[in-house]
């Protein structure tokens, strides 16, 4: 009875060890296209997230483009300033930049000159047009 006992635990250790072997083999199968396929799904993931994430190729595409429009301001305020510094050196220390900029905000006039204000462009055009 103990020699049958043996081989039935024998026999019962033999099927476990192949039903094991099955599952293994089963789970090995499964497992390779699965992870084959979450590996391509996270390759994936990443190369979209490199193109359009936050920080990704098109955000870095127009934070470039507008670093060249606001270069392109600065360079623009600049010259401005510029042309302002002379036009107000000028000012300071030019009589006939003074006298000119007088006659031509402030409407000034040297003694015995008369001014003649015509009327503008559009208001002309708009007259003749009504005639």
């Amino acid at each position: 009875m103990q020699d049958q006992d043996k081989e039935v635990k024998q026999e019962q250790e033999l099927n476990f060890a192949l039903l094991r072997e099955r599952i293994l083999a089963r789970a090995q199968s499964w497992w390779r296209p699965a992870g084959t396929s979450i590996a391509v799904a996270l390759i994936l993931l990443l190369g979209w997230s490199v193109v359009n994430g936050k920080h990704g190729l098109s955000s870095w595409q127009r934070q470039r483009v507008q670093d060249r429009e606001l270069h392109k301001d600065i360079q623009d305020l600049q010259q401005e300033n510029t042309r302002l510094r002379d036009h107000v050196g000028r000012l300071k220390s030019d009589a006939n930049a003074i006298e000119h900029e007088a006659r031509e905000q402030l409407h000034y006039a040297r003694p015995g000159e008369v001014i003649y204000t015509l009327p503008a462009s559009s208001q002309s055009s708009s007259a003749a047009q009504s005639r």
